[in-house]
């Protein structure tokens, strides 16, 4: 139908609704709630449209206030919703939970008011009705601070937890002859966080600490002196790795860097892998080494975690690319000891803001510097029209000597996105370059194919890797120089970090380039924006940790990672982004409230909110 306002027209379309001819009659006044599109018609005349939107009759009751919009589930309408809303809202008794010198500081509406006003602004008997737009913001500011002030009560409950536990362990051995042995110059960057962990390992307190350093920067250096601190002070070390191939690189660099150094009897220390793979053989030689403190360090995948698994004196546990560990599989291996320090590490950089959320009751280190001599990897961004010219150019290197990377999106079936296979890249690679010995790896090979394909890269027997992004973290390969990624605008700007800091590991210059496979009539596409964005930020800046917090912006923090599996609530109506700055004000306030009463025993409405607001297995 044909609808004007005064000023202009617009065209109102519903697809099979007959029952609709009746409710709406020739002359009257509606309200319309959508989607409006402009949409061109013959003879190029512009006309605005409305596709199956919301409506309601202009009446003295809905010709003035805002008017809530409810997710709604099939089967229901939005009038509907709104009717059951305004007369449950008229029983609700809403029981005040902020103690009162919070509200009073904060300037906070009451909790009653500000759920009433939430779904219908100035329905509110204290308030005229030209404020419907305060009445609003109101309502919306003290939910925001419930939530946020609820999960900084909650983070800090868990970080005190993890500072009243159990004593720790006092670990004093120096571990000045290990640094002197390196065969770098450690950065300053090192030096400032092997100090912190060092301090936290003499002290009694456990540590539970996080190192969070960019692709490169060298944490496995600094793990290997809190290794050998602990091993010195008569102590195990544990550390663990989400794979197996990443747990067997691991275990080859320790079994090297340790070499010629003693545990505190003056024995050669012994470094033992367990992985889920091990034959019952094998496992029955290692399980008694560890139970017995033969095994100074075990290297391992969450088998190190398994019940069987018994340790002499766990001294210290150093996890590797933690958030693929929730936190209560971290809770369960400090348990392994008599409260053993923690060290979690992690090569994502995690933007300060989620940081701060994410690892609450962890103290931070971060490495920030990058060792002398790596290069910054060139990084270019191209469309499918230049792959010949990529390709020639992977040729080039190869005959260098050099390796490269090949990365393919992951295809689901159901997608009808036109996006290039790993199959169908390795098929046209061999034929390009048949001289080349170009690999294939992808998540349907069996794990002991991907091993073998992934130890010829590494051994350098390989030119061309070509795979979806099985690519680990960690694995390194000094001698590839070229990153190309397919499809680029299929990647989160984080991923495409993290592949790119794949190359220029080595001592010649390495390459990044981005093949975006977007098409050309498809420019103006929100995909297209993103992913020219994206492409910028990567060719700008080799800085991960501004690299994150831009993801944050483009993604927002819901989509930034899993958030769920870290143990982080859900929050409804805050933003951690738009929010920092309230979260960060409020974190001395309540602090303040922990003193005086550290489990919220005087305030059990509180302390209820609070473990509504993180579920089951948080233990605060």
């Amino acid at each position: 139908g044909h609808f004007e306002n005064g000023t202009s027209e617009m065209e109102i379309i519903f697809f099979n609704a007959q029952y609709l001819a009746n409710n709406i009659k020739q002359g009257e006044e509606y309200f319309f709630y959508g989607r409006a599109k402009v949409d061109t018609g013959p003879g190029e005349k512009k006309k605005i449209q409305m596709i199956h939107p919301e409506f309601s009759k202009v009446s003295k009751a809905s010709a003035k206030g805002i008017i809530p919009v409810y997710p709604l589930t099939a089967g229901l309408s939005q009038n509907e919703m709104r009717k059951w809303q305004k007369q449950t809202a008229e029983m609700w008794q809403v029981k005040e939970f902020m103690p009162a010198e919070i509200v009073e500081i904060n300037n906070l509406c009451p909790l009653e008011y500000a759920l009433k006003n939430i779904h219908f602004p100035g329905s509110s008997k204290d308030k005229d009705d030209g404020q419907e737009g305060q009445a609003l913001k109101e309502a919306k500011f003290r939910l925001i601070f419930d939530e946020l002030f609820l999960l900084q009560l909650g983070l800090q409950m868990m970080k005190n937890k993890a500072a009243s536990d159990k004593k720790g362990l006092v670990m004093k051995a120096p571990a000045k002859d290990l640094i002197n042995s390196f065969p770098y110059k450690l950065t300053e960057a090192q030096i400032r966080v092997i100090k912190e962990i060092e301090s936290d390992m003499e002290r009694e307190k456990p540590m539970n600490r996080l190192i969070q350093g960019d692709v490169g920067s060298g944490k496995t250096a600094v793990a290997e002196v809190a290794l050998y601190k602990a091993v010195k002070s008569g102590y195990q070390g544990i550390m663990m790795a989400p794979t197996e191939l990443l747990t067997r690189q691991h275990f080859d660099e320790l079994k090297t860097r340790f070499k010629g150094f003693t545990n505190s009897s003056g024995k050669p220390i012994r470094v033992d892998c367990l992985t889920g793979s091990l034959t019952a053989a094998e496992k029955r030689e290692i399980l008694p080494a560890i139970a017995s403190g033969q095994a100074d360090i075990i290297i391992g995948t969450h088998a190190v975690i398994q019940p069987e698994v018994a340790f002499k004196n766990a001294g210290i546990v150093i996890t590797d690319e933690q958030h693929r560990f929730g936190v209560l599989q971290r809770g369960s291996l400090a348990e392994k000891g008599q409260s053993p320090d923690v060290l979690v590490m992690t090569a994502t950089p995690i933007p300060r803001t989620l940081a701060v959320v994410l690892f609450g009751e962890l103290d931070v280190s971060v490495i920030d510097e990058k060792p002398a001599g790596r290069r910054d990897i060139i990084t270019k961004s191209t469309d499918i029209s230049k792959r010949s010219l990529v390709y020639d150019f992977v040729r080039k290197e190869v005959e260098k000597g050099r390796q490269a990377y090949v990365v393919a999106p992951l295809i689901e079936e159901s997608e009808s996105i036109e996006a290039r296979s790993a199959e169908e890249i390795y098929e046209e690679l061999k034929k390009l370059m048949p001289d080349k010995i170009i690999a294939l790896i992808h998540g349907a090979k069996k794990q002991k194919e991907k091993d073998a394909v992934m130890e010829d890269f590494v051994r350098g027997i390989t030119d061309i890797l070509v795979s979806t992004v099985v690519i680990e973290v960690g694995i390194d390969v000094s001698n590839a120089s070229v990153m190309v990624i397919e499809n680029a605008e299929r990647f989160g700007l984080a991923q495409l970090h993290q592949l790119r800091g794949r190359v220029g590991r080595g001592e010649s210059q390495s390459y990044c380039i981005l093949i975006n496979g977007i098409n050309v009539d498809q420019k103006g596409s929100p995909d297209e924006s993103v992913a020219s964005k994206r492409a910028a930020i990567l060719t700008e800046s080799a800085d991960g940790f501004y690299i994150a917090e831009k993801d944050l912006e483009l993604r927002g923090p819901g989509e930034f990672f899993g958030t769920r599996q870290h143990g982080i609530p859900d929050l409804h109506v805050a933003d951690l982004v738009k929010h920092m700055n309230i979260f960060e004000e409020i974190k001395e306030q309540a602090e303040g409230i922990l003193d005086k009463d550290p489990q919220l025993a005087k305030a059990p409405a509180l302390r209820e909110k609070v473990d509504d607001l993180f579920g089951e297995g948080m233990n605060l």
